[in-house]
């Protein structure tokens, strides 16, 4: 038995003159704003854990300073890049998302 008799003996015959589509149709999958969207808010959540882990560093480099000039600046300037980048990644996650809103509608 070939592949067309298969098919033949297990589907109706008024379906089986309509074509593959109507048989198998072509599953949908997300569309490209969606993938885009997943990605993009994926992205901000790691960059934004990234600027927590700093702020996190820099405060220890803070509390470990023993007092050392150096040692201060350094801990509150990874602080403040941090809280820096922490805006940046919720400035553009608002942004981007708000984008998206308006495209898909």
């Amino acid at each position: 038995m070939n592949m067309w008799q298969f098919f033949a003996e297990i589907l109706p015959t008024d379906k089986a003159s309509e074509g593959v589509n109507t048989i198998m149709p072509v599953p949908q999958g997300p569309d490209l704003m969606e993938v885009v969207r997943n990605v993009l808010n994926t992205t901000f959540g790691v960059v934004g854990v990234i600027a927590v882990i700093m702020i996190i560093i820099g405060g220890f480099h803070y509390m470990t300073s023993q007092g050392s000039p150096e040692k201060v600046q350094k801990g509150k300037n990874t602080i403040l890049y941090g809280i820096v980048g922490m805006i940046i990644v919720l400035s553009a996650f608002a942004i981007v998302n708000f984008i998206l809103d308006a495209l898909m509608k």
